[in-house]
C-alpha cells in the first residue's frame, strides 16, 4: 500500500479525479516528470475495472500494446510487459501467442501499477469542485481540500438502465453485476438478456454453455438488425488515428452526432470468433437434444418498450420494428446488457459556469480534450464519442490523449504526439 500524499499549501499543477484506465495511465506517465505535481483522488477502496464480467476467458479487444502507457511511452517500467516480467508470465505469454490479455489478467496490470504509484488516493470520495483565487478547490467527504490549476476527469461511466426497466427493482441484473448474481440466475426457470455487443454475447454463450445442467429457459433480444461482428479489418482501425480525431472534430455537430449512432459497430460490436462459437454451441445443443427444440430464442429488431414484475416474473413487452408487431416474454431472470452512458458528476455543478457544453447540453470536447472556457484548464477522458468518435472509449488512444494532455501541462511536449499515422485520407 502506498502511502496517502497529503494535501500541500502549495497548488498542485493538476488533480485527476476518478481512477478508471485512463487516468490511471496518466499517473503512470506523469510519474517520471518532476516538473508535474499531481495527485488522483477516485472514491473506490481500490482499483477495480468491470469486475462483473470476469468470464472464463473472456479477454480484452484490443492487444497488449493498448496497456496504460507503451504507445505513449514504449520504455515506462509500468507496461504490461513490464507486469509480465516480473510476475514470472513473459515467456508463457509469448508461446500463448495470442496478444489479446484477458480481462482478469488486465485489471490486475491495472492493480499492479496503482501499487506502484505514489500519487494515488483510493477510498477519497470527492463531493465538491470550486474555482477560487484561480485555482479549482477539490474538496472531499473526509473535509480535506486539493488545490490545483488544472482537473482531469475520469470518473467514467456508469451503468445504462432503460426507461422501461428503472422502476423494476435492484432484483434486475446489468452485465456490470453479473457474476455477483450468476448463481442467483441461474437458480430461476427462464433467463432473459437485452441488448447486444460483446458482453450480452458472451453472457449468452455461458449461459447457453451450462443450459442443460440447470434446465433454464433461454432468451436473447436486440433491437439491433442483427447480431453486429465487431469491425476489426487493419482500414477500419485507421479511424482510431489522430487523422480521423482531426477530420471528425472539424465536422459539423449534427453530422457528429449522426455518425455516433452509426458508428457504434465499430466499438460495441461482437468478436467475430464468439459470433462463431455461438452458432457452434447451438449447432451442438440442437444434435445433442434429438427430437426437444433447444430451449432458447434469439431475437433482433424487437425495442423493449415496457417492463413490469409481479408474481416473481418479467413481462416484458416489446416490438418488432420491421414488422411493426408487439409481442411480449415472460422470464424470471432478466439481464441488461444495454451498455454504459456519461453522467457528468455532480461536484462540478458549482463550476458549471467555467464548462463548455454543445447544441444538446453534453461537454463540448475541444480538439485538446479540454471543456472548460479557457480551452487548457479542465480535460476530459472518455466521454467524447460526439467530438472525438470512436477513438474516445479506445484503450489503445488511451496514452496518446494523456501524451496530448501532459503537453498541454506543461506547454510543451514531453513525450512524442503522433500528428498522422493513417494511409488514408478522411477528408477531401
Amino acid at each position: 500500500m502506498t502511502a496517502r500524499p497529503e494535501a500541500p499549501t502549495a497548488p498542485y499543477d493538476f488533480v485527476g479525479i476518478g481512477l478508471g484506465p485512463f487516468n490511471l495511465g496518466l499517473a503512470c506517465l506523469t510519474e517520471p516528470i518532476g516538473e508535474l505535481n499531481g495527485v488522483f483522488l477516485d472514491s473506490k477502496p481500490d482499483f477495480e475495472w468491470h469486475a462483473g464480467m470476469f468470464l472464463d476467458g473472456a479477454h480484452l479487444q484490443t492487444p497488449f500494446m493498448s496497456d496504460l502507457v507503451t504507445l505513449a511511452d514504449p520504455t515506462s517500467p509500468y507496461s504490461f510487459l513490464n507486469y509480465l516480467k516480473e510476475k514470472g508470465r513473459l515467456y508463457p505469454f509469448y508461446i500463448r501467442e495470442n496478444f489479446y490479455p484477458l480481462r482478469v489478467e488486465y485489471d490486475d496490470y491495472c492493480r499492479w501499477a496503482a501499487g506502484k504509484l505514489g500519487s494515488v488516493r483510493f477510498g477519497t470520495t470527492v463531493t465538491e469542485v470550486t474555482y477560487e483565487d484561480e485555482v479549482y478547490a477539490v474538496r472531499t467527504a473526509a473535509g480535506e481540500t486539493f488545490r490545483a490549476r488544472h482537473l482531469v476527469l475520469g470518473t467514467g461511466t456508469v451503468p445504462f438502465v432503460p426507461e422501461a426497466c428503472r422502476d423494476l427493482g435492484d432484483d434486475v441484473v446489468h452485465t456490470a453485476r453479473y457474476l455477483h448474481r450468476k448463481a442467483d440466475l441461474q437458480a430461476r426457470k427462464s433467463l432473459t438478456i437485452v441488448g447486444s455487443g460483446q458482453s450480452a454475447a458472451e453472457i449468452y454463450h455461458e449461459l447457453l454453455s451450462e443450459i442443460d445442467v440447470h434446465g433454464y429457459e433461454l432468451n436473447w433480444v436486440t433491437r439491433s438488425p442483427r447480431f453486429f461482428p465487431l469491425e476489426y479489418t487493419k482500414l477500419t482501425l485507421e479511424m482510431t488515428s489522430p487523422d480521423y480525431i482531426d477530420y471528425f472534430r472539424a465536422l459539423p455537430e449534427e453530422t457528429r452526432y449522426r455518425l455516433e449512432q452509426q458508428q457504434k459497430g465499430l466499438f460495441k460490436g461482437i468478436n467475430s470468433d464468439l459470433v462463431d462459437s455461438i452458432f457452434d454451441l447451438l449447432y451442438q445443443k440442437d444434435v445433442a437434444s434429438g427430437d426437444r427444440p433447444v430451449p432458447t430464442r434469439l431475437l433482433t429488431n424487437s425495442t423493449l418498450n415496457e417492463a413490469r414484475h409481479e408474481n416473481g416474473a418479467y413481462t416484458l413487452g416489446f416490438r418488432q420494428d420491421e414488422q411493426g408487431k408487439d409481442f411480449e416474454i415472460r422470464s424470471e431472470g432478466l439481464v441488461l446488457a444495454t451498455g454504459y452512458h456519461y453522467r457528468p458528476p455532480a461536484f462540478l455543478e458549482p463550476v458549471r459556469e467555467r464548462l463548455r457544453f454543445d447544441g444538446r447540453g453534453r461537454f463540448d470536447v475541444a480538439r485538446n480534450y479540454a471543456i472548460d472556457v479557457t480551452g487548457r484548464g479542465v480535460f476530459l477522458q472518455n466521454a467524447g464519442v460526439h467530438t472525438h468518435s470512436v477513438t474516445s472509449p479506445d484503450l489503445g488512444m488511451g496514452a496518446y490523449r494523456n501524451a496530448y494532455i501532459i503537453r498541454e501541462l506543461l506547454g510543451r511536449e514531453y513525450y512524442p504526439v503522433e500528428k498522422t499515422i493513417a494511409f488514408q485520407e478522411f477528408a477531401v
